[in-house]
Formats: structure tokens, C-alpha cells, sequence
């Protein structure tokens, strides 16, 4: 009795602190907007997450266009866009470009919506639904983009795709597939082990067809995600290292006029702790200050 005394009473005192905490103001991110779009290509809602950067509503920019990153997994790598950017574009470090985030689909499991939406084949081995990657990229391209292509002064010739694991998978996917739609890509520890590494067979595929693959493409992967059974700071079985080195090989050996390939091992980063490390070596290179 006692105890439930004490624990009802520290409810009824912590109730007023709680309460004072949810009026406070949340914090807002300088210059940014949301637009929901439910998907006629899929039948979800998304929403896309936008920021501008600081002199696009100077005046003397007023007919200038931008360059744009669109970036997967935008519940995660938009915030960390947004923040790694900030000082950068202020000091002008970096030429100015638009950050649109693309969240997974509003109210599912987030981790059920991007295994779905950024793996280009179904896998029944994998807890939930995959093989969503055509679906989600006609939701992009035919959706997405034209709403913000439309509503701000971004520059179709400069999109950026983004994407950190599935998302550097999804990316990689695009590549060989449909490369017209992006310009350039920034690809953090891609899972090109998915599907028994069915990668490597569509990229052979596409330089059987092409002659040319018209792209700036970054990609790193963290060091310790090469495999080291025994070391817990390793991946156990996936050289994810290894992987990426490959896939920059056989890029390179094309010799495709119109391709750049930047591959590198960030040091001393997982899995988890990979993309800002890599975001910001793309960044840095795709876009120079002029």
C-alpha cells in the first residue's frame, strides 16, 4: 500500500512538469516546408520534406535555379542534411543547392515501408514486404518531382539521389536501370549484398546495352563494416568494404566516357554511424563552391 501511495503521488507531481513540457514550442527548422502526397502510383502518403537554403529568397537570385538532393530515408537523413548544411551554405562552403527529404510512407512501421519501397526484388525470406523499388521511384519521378520541380526553382538537370543502405541499393538500382532522372548520387554503405548480390548481374546487363553511363557517382562504405568474424566491431559475415570495392572495379573497367566514380572507406564508422561521414565528402565534391 505503501508503494502504490508513493507511486500515484509521484504521478500527481510529475503531471504539471509533463503537461509544462507539451505547451512548450516545438523547435522549426529555418526556411523549410512539408507537402503531403497520397500516391496514385501506390495509393500511400508521403510526406516531402523541403529546405531551401539561405539566398534563395535574395532578390538578385530571383531567376537563379538549383541544384537538388533528394534523399532517402528522409525521417533520418534530412535532419542530418539540414544540419550538416547550415554552416556550410552560410559560410558559403558549399555552392547552394535545395534538400528534400523523402520519409517512408505515413502511418507504417518505417522500417516495413523502406524494405518495401527501396528493394528493387521481392525477397521472401525478409519479415515483410520488399520488390517496391519501380512503384516508389514512379512515385518520385512522376509525383514528387513535378510538385516541387513546379512550386520551386529547382534545376532538373542537377538532382542528386541519396541514399544510405537499402537507400545506396535503391540508388545503385537506378543507375543501371533508369539513369536519366538523376544527375549524380551520394551512396552510403550500400546493401549490394541484397539478393545474392543480384547488382553485379544488372550492372553486366546494362554494359552489354549501353556504351555510355552519363553520372557523378560517391559512395563510401564504413571500415568497420568489412567482415572480421570474431570482432564485435566487424560485420560478421557481409563485407560491405569489399562489396563497394568491387561494384567501383567493374564501374571503372568500363571505361564509360560520361561516368566519374568516387569509392571510399570512411575510417573508424558502422553501419549506423556512416552516412553524415559520407553526405558530406558527396557534397564537398558534387558541389564546390563556384
Amino acid at each position: 500500500m505503501r508503494f502504490a501511495w508513493l507511486l500515484a503521488a509521484a504521478l500527481l507531481f510529475a503531471t504539471p512538469a509533463v503537461q509544462a513540457l507539451e505547451a512548450l514550442p516545438a523547435y522549426q527548422v529555418e526556411r523549410t516546408s512539408v507537402h503531403t502526397v497520397t500516391s496514385a502510383q501506390n495509393g500511400r502518403t508521403y510526406d516531402l520534406y523541403v529546405k531551401l537554403p539561405p539566398g534563395y529568397a535574395d532578390p538578385k537570385n530571383a531567376g537563379k535555379r538549383y541544384g537538388v538532393l533528394y534523399l532517402t530515408d528522409g525521417d533520418y537523413t534530412f535532419q542530418v542534411a539540414s544540419g550538416i548544411t547550415r554552416l556550410a551554405h552560410n559560410l558559403k562552403r558549399l555552392e547552394e543547392f535545395i534538400l528534400v527529404g523523402l520519409p517512408t510512407a505515413k502511418g507504417e512501421n518505417g522500417m516495413d515501408s523502406r524494405r518495401r519501397d527501396l528493394t528493387p526484388w521481392a525477397d521472401a525470406d525478409l519479415p515483410s514486404a520488399s520488390g517496391g523499388a519501380q512503384a516508389y521511384l514512379d512515385f518520385m519521378v512522376k509525383e514528387a518531382m513535378p510538385l516541387l520541380e513546379k512550386n520551386y526553382r529547382i534545376d532538373p538537370a542537377r538532382r542528386t539521389l541519396v541514399g544510405q543502405s537499402y537507400g545506396g541499393l535503391f540508388g545503385l538500382w537506378v543507375l543501371f536501370t533508369q539513369p536519366q532522372h538523376f544527375s549524380s548520387y551520394i551512396l552510403t554503405s550500400p546493401s549490394i549484398w541484397y539478393k545474392d548480390h543480384a547488382l553485379r548481374t544488372l550492372e553486366a546487363d546494362y554494359a552489354k546495352a549501353h556504351k555510355d553511363l552519363k553520372a557523378r557517382l560517391y559512395m563510401t562504405t564504413g571500415s568497420f563494416e568489412a567482415a572480421k568474424p570474431g570482432d564485435k566491431r566487424y560485420n560478421q559475415s557481409r563485407d560491405m568494404v569489399a562489396d563497394q570495392q568491387d561494384m567501383a572495379k567493374r564501374l571503372r573497367a568500363r571505361k564509360y566516357p560520361g561516368l566519374q566514380v568516387v569509392s571510399e572507406v570512411s575510417q573508424g564508422t558502422y553501419h549506423e554511424t556512416t552516412f553524415p561521414v559520407g553526405l558530406i565528402q558527396g557534397m564537398q565534391w558534387l558541389y564546390p563552391v563556384p
